[in-house]
């Protein structure tokens, strides 16, 4: 196998079963890679109580700036029913011109195919006149706890500075040039509990039901909207994902009711005026006791998700212009700058320098028979060499 391959990359990354928290032989085969090409590779084990260790990697070639990150995850979801797979989820099997298995396009792809960029990059023209790294987790499928914020933090604290990331995931909707990631919307979760009283389906006034007072909150979350977009984001969005009451019984008022939400949010907001926002409209809920006449003001509780994701938008015009550019070369496609779509680990890097996202078409991610067509594979790596050398390029001028 030569790493200038990016096809033998990616059967080499497949064939590992990677699944949250497991390394499976991942890093180990990205580290075989990276190597001969001069990198540096250091293996981090990050651990925190009650989650399971994972193991992630950095490597870095070149001493002085600038420097250039490449992050993303070797990482995979579980393969499901693994019978529905046309071919084995871990064999990487080549049919009719598209390559099988698990990661393929979410994100093995990319890490394979930037690793070829890299290759041919340091065999035709040498190693860049500054550095590289490569960021690579294994906990971006799982909690994200011991992956790439822990991976950064430890880089950061032995001197490492960055001067501008780009992130492998798969953005592309359709073909690939359809999309740049620029930035992410924020995310923010919580769970309410309407507190009832509980007693007889024919007896209600004996009881207080706290269905009513549920559904009442869920619509002031729902309605009215939050905003209506800004120049760079689409309108932020909450959604309500489950009500639930653990009552198999028809004839009993349930004592409690529960309801999860998750608001993606753009830059109007910060998640602290937002969860402000959302108190102020449950507390005007609770006080409207139109599903529950004569009663008091319902009580609730709110707890929210310990670790939101907030919005941010990337304005270095100098990282995004060089992949645009690249993009465009290549293609001859104009990429659309986008900040749509859910959160990735670009989230955490942005605290340390300026970050964008371009990879694969990102139709089969997650699913039964995720695959990739061989030629993108080819052109991906011909945009990420062709962006390498013009950030360097830029960047020196």
């Amino acid at each position: 196998m030569t790493a200038t391959n990016p096809v033998e990359n990616l059967q080499a990354l497949i064939r590992c079963p990677s699944v949250t928290p497991a390394e499976g032989g991942a890093l180990t085969a990205l580290q075989a890679m990276l190597e001969p090409m001069g990198f540096v590779v250091s293996r981090v084990t990050a651990s925190e109580e009650n989650t399971p260790d994972i193991e992630n990697l950095y490597a870095r070639v070149g001493t002085s700036g600038p420097h250039l990150m490449f992050a993303g995850h070797t990482d995979v979801v579980p393969i499901g029913d693994e019978a529905a797979w046309s071919h084995p989820p871990f064999a990487a099997e080549i049919a009719d011109g598209v390559l099988y298995g698990r990661g393929a396009v979410d994100m093995k792809g990319g890490i394979a195919c930037f690793v070829a960029a890299l290759a041919r990059s340091i065999e035709e023209k040498g190693a860049p006149k500054g550095s590289i790294s490569l960021l690579i987790t294994g906990d971006e499928e799982g909690p994200a706890i011991n992956g790439t914020i822990k991976l950064l933090k430890w880089a950061a604290e032995k001197g490492e500075h960055w001067d501008a990331c780009l992130v492998g995931e798969p953005t592309n909707p359709d073909q690939l040039g359809d999309m740049i990631k620029i930035g992410r919307r924020g995310s923010l979760s919580g769970t309410i509990t309407v507190h009832g009283v509980q007693g007889h389906a024919a007896y209600p006034h004996l009881a207080d039901n706290p269905v009513r007072g549920i559904i009442r909150l869920a619509e002031a979350l729902m309605n009215p909207p939050f905003d209506h977009g800004t120049d760079n984001f689409q309108p932020s969005n909450l959604e309500v994902t489950t009500i639930d009451v653990g009552n198999p019984a028809t004839n009993v008022i349930p004592a409690k009711a529960t309801a999860r939400f998750n608001i993606r949010f753009n830059d109007v907001w910060t998640a602290e005026t937002l969860q402000a926002e959302i108190i102020r409209r449950l507390n005007a809920a609770a006080a409207d006791t139109t599903l529950r006449p004569a009663r008091q003001p319902l009580k609730y509780d709110i707890v929210w998700s310990e670790r939101p994701s907030h919005v941010f938008l990337t304005r270095n015009e100098a990282l995004i212009s060089s992949l645009s550019d690249a993009v465009e070369q290549v293609t001859g496609q104009t990429p659309q700058l986008s900040t749509t779509g859910g959160t990735s680990d670009a989230r955490y890097i942005k605290d340390y320098c300026p970050v964008v996202e371009f990879g694969l078409v990102g139709q089969t991610m997650h699913m039964v028979d995720e695959r990739v067509a061989v030629e993108d594979l080819e052109t991906l790596t011909r945009i990420y060499q062709t962006f390498i050398e013009q950030w360097f390029a830029n960047a020196d001028a």
